[in-house]
């Protein structure tokens, strides 16, 4: 772990870090899902003590994402709509209010409402279409053509 002046907050970056390499594995075990799922969890509890609204937004896309991977849709959603309720609450716009509705379309796609998926998905282009760096337009655009609708 890094040097830090908040130790919690480097708890938090490592956590949400580890989830990511997991999240890229391309075959995990039983436990490490298990263990991606926790990290997750544990990376926004720090968050939820140190980070700011941003940081919270971005902890709760995670977890769905996470819940989306191992194919839950019920938690999958709940993070997602609390994603974006963050989101709109803190007036939080570009990549992380598309990303807000990414998770939407997948995790309605995991839990099998595609009628939520496709609605949500073209909620997800709109707001994707107001990404101002291209770099994060393109990254966008590339991982929401991963959500089968």
């Amino acid at each position: 772990m890094a040097e830090t002046q908040d130790p919690q907050r480097q708890m938090a970056v490592d956590l949400f870090n580890y989830t990511w390499e997991l999240l890229d594995k391309p075959k995990r075990s039983q436990e490490e899902n298990d263990t991606m799922i926790h990290a997750a969890h544990a990376s926004r509890y720090h968050w939820g003590q140190v980070g700011t609204a941003l940081n919270l937004a971005r902890g709760e896309w995670q977890i769905s994402r996470v819940y989306s991977v191992v194919g839950r849709g019920e938690p999958a959603l709940y993070h997602a709509q609390r994603s974006l309720e963050i989101c709109r609450e803190n007036r939080i716009t570009d990549f992380d209010l598309a990303f807000a509705y990414e998770a939407l379309a997948r995790a309605s796609a995991v839990a099998g409402d595609l009628v939520s998926a496709r609605e949500y998905y073209t909620q997800a282009e709109q707001a994707g279409g107001q990404i101002a760096e291209e770099d994060d337009h393109e990254y966008f655009n590339s991982e929401l053509k991963t959500i089968e609708v």
